[in-house]
C-alpha cells in the first residue's frame, strides 16, 4: 500500500501488537459476511506490514458502514477520495476470495 496518500494522524498510543490483533478481529467479525471473507483476507496478508499511517487509515475505514464498504469494493458505488486507493487493493485482492472455487 505504500505510496497511498495518507493523511495525518496523531500516533496512537495503542501497542503496535495490539493494535494488529484488534484490526485483524475487526476484520473478521463485521456486520455482513461478504465483508467478513474479504476483509479477513486482506487483514492476513496486510496488517502486519502496513505503517502505522496506514493502520490509521484501515482503522478509519473499518469504522465505515459495512454496506457501504461492499458497494465500494464492488464499484457500486464511488468510493471516497481518501479510500480509494485502499479500496482499490482491498477490491483486488477480494477477486481472489469471492470467485467461486
Amino acid at each position: 500500500m505504500s505510496g497511498l496518500p495518507i493523511e495525518a494522524e496523531a500516533p496512537s498510543d495503542e501497542p503496535r501488537d495490539t493494535r494488529e490483533r484488534r484490526l485483524q478481529m475487526r476484520s473478521m467479525r463485521r456486520g455482513i459476511k461478504e465483508m467478513d471473507l474479504i476483509l479477513q483476507d486482506f487483514a492476513s496478508r496486510r496488517v502486519a506490514a502496513m505503517s502505522d499511517a496506514e493502520l490509521g487509515l484501515y482503522d478509519r475505514l473499518l469504522s465505515e458502514n459495512d454496506h457501504d464498504l461492499y458497494a465500494w469494493v464492488s464499484g457500486a458505488l464511488p468510493v471516497p477520495e481518501r479510500y480509494a486507493a485502499l479500496v482499490a487493493e482491498i477490491a483486488d485482492g477480494a477477486r481472489g476470495v469471492t470467485r467461486p472455487r
